[in-house]
């Protein structure tokens, strides 16, 4: 068995302090999920050129930094968006 690097840097496995605790039923608190570019792009449909420019222009949620190469959204965050899209009228 190969002793292979681990391709994710050390802040990735972090939780961002953005990211917290929501309550759920029975009294216990579940940690919110953290998603990484490549989750978004396959949630959402969209390049990530496009990601960016529309949490720039506030069309998408904000991406949070979790150190210097890792980037994370919150999972509740783009599912609520998702949600949004789903139901506006064309």
């Amino acid at each position: 068995m190969r002793n292979e690097p681990d391709p994710l840097p050390n802040e990735c496995r972090t939780i961002a302090s953005e990211a917290h605790d929501k309550p759920i039923p029975g009294g216990f608190a579940q940690p919110e999920r953290l998603l990484r570019l490549p989750d978004v792009i396959e949630r959402v449909g969209l390049k990530r050129t496009a990601i960016y420019q529309r949490a720039k222009e506030g069309r998408f949620p904000k991406p949070r930094s979790l150190g210097t190469r890792c980037t994370v959204w919150v999972e509740s965050e783009v599912d609520e968006w998702i949600q949004a899209v789903r139901t506006i009228d064309l």
